[in-house]
Formats: structure tokens, C-alpha cells, sequence
């Protein structure tokens, strides 16, 4: 199997889509249909995993919201995420949201799991990450205000669940303004856990040379057209 990921992190156009009813996803998916998109792999091997399965995100905004669509196969769905702000990376699979607007440091991280557990964490810079990990404590970087919305489709006889996420200009940013025009740094990554196998298969949208969401220099682009 080709790496679907290629040696350059995607650079998308985040267009306006239309509107759509945000519980049915047969009317996200017509209305995104169209929108950039790109794919998850693991750029940091030569070959994918034999584990290794597909996902997409497509990316487009309503008004000043950034709305994404993840579709992701998945073999094994689950999560034992009980509510939010739990470490969800470790606790099943999960969908993972990394922004940050090209005029400031700071940045945002959301987690979605298959049964919309959500996970939200802000770092104001890269030294804030670092005390995270030198502390292992996620404290000083949770948000408890609802920095977006989002719904999940789980269907196990199709092997596959959608995220529909859409975060709002100013959950991302520190000053306000329009989306319009703007250029941010992004990255999509995901946990994809089976039981029975020994830890995740990790796949990204960003070209990471070793395994480590939170490498910026390797991120991709959105523009808001």
C-alpha cells in the first residue's frame, strides 16, 4: 500500500460551503462534498502500518466558522471516554484538531472521540506544551468554555465514523476578526485503536518526519478564501 501522505504537508483553500442541517449527515456530506480535502497517513515510514487504514477531512467554513468532516475507516470503534476533558488519546480512538492563526503563537488542540467526548486544550506557546510534558499535567492547558460543536456517526456494519466539527474564528483566535483572508496553520491526526492489539495506529495529515503532533514546522496550511 502507497503512503497516502505526501513529502509536503497540504496546503487547502477553506471555501464557503452551504448551509446544511447539522444532525443528518447525508446533508453535512452533500454540502461538503465539493470542499478541499486531504488524507491521513504515516509520513514518518517508508510504508504504512499493516493496520494502517484511511481517513479523510475536508475543510470549509460558514461565515466565521470553520467547519471539517473527518471520515475515517475504522475496523474496531470505540471509546471509554466518560466525559469531557479526559485524556482521550488514551482511552480508545480518537480524532485530533490542531489550529493556530499565523499572527499569533498560541494554539488550540481538540479531541473528538466516537461517542463525542470532547477534549480542548490551549497552549498560549511552544514553552506551555513543554511544561506539559515535563509536568504530564494537561491543568494548565484545558479550556472548560465550549470552544466548538460537533457531532458523530458511528456505523460498525460500514466500519467507518464522521466527525462533523465547527469551531468558531474566536476559539482559535486571540484577536477578533473575520476568517476571510486569513492564513492559519493546521494538522488532523488520529488515534485508531483495535482490541486485542498492543497500542494505537497514529496517522496525521501533516508530513512528520518522526511521530509528534505538535511539530508546527511540519503542519499545513489553510487559506480563507
Amino acid at each position: 500500500m502507497a503512503n497516502p501522505v505526501q513529502s509536503r504537508s497540504p496546503q487547502l483553500e477553506c471555501r464557503p460551503v452551504a448551509a446544511f442541517e447539522q444532525g443528518d449527515l447525508a446533508s453535512v456530506r452533500e454540502a461538503m462534498n465539493g470542499a478541499a480535502s486531504c488524507d491521513l497517513g504515516q509520513s514518518w515510514l517508508a510504508e504504512p502500518e499493516r493496520d494502517f487504514v484511511p481517513g479523510t477531512v475536508r475543510v470549509g467554513r460558514r461565515h466565521n466558522v470553520l467547519v471539517m468532516l473527518a471520515e475515517l475507516t475504522d475496523r474496531d470503534i470505540f471509546s471509554a471516554a466518560t466525559g469531557p476533558n479526559q485524556r482521550l488519546w488514551e482511552l480508545g480512538d480518537v480524532f485530533e484538531v490542531f489550529l493556530r492563526p499565523e499572527t499569533q503563537r498560541a494554539y488550540v488542540e481538540l479531541q473528538i472521540a466516537p461517542n463525542n467526548q470532547r477534549l480542548q486544550l490551549r497552549y498560549a506557546d511552544e514553552n506551555a506544551l513543554k511544561r506539559a510534558r515535563e509536568t504530564k499535567s494537561l491543568d494548565g492547558a484545558l479550556v472548560g468554555r465550549e470552544l466548538f460543536q460537533s457531532n458523530v456517526w458511528a456505523q460498525t456494519p460500514e466500519q467507518k465514523w464522521w466527525v462533523l466539527a465547527m469551531i468558531p474564528a474566536d476559539s482559535a483566535c486571540e484577536q477578533p476578526g473575520g476568517l476571510a483572508g486569513s492564513e492559519w496553520r493546521f494538522s488532523f491526526g488520529r488515534y485508531d485503536y483495535t482490541r486485542g492489539r498492543r497500542g494505537p495506529v497514529i496517522s496525521s495529515s501533516s508530513a512528520h518526519t518522526r511521530v509528534d503532533f505538535h511539530r508546527q514546522e511540519e503542519w499545513g496550511i489553510l487559506r480563507f478564501s
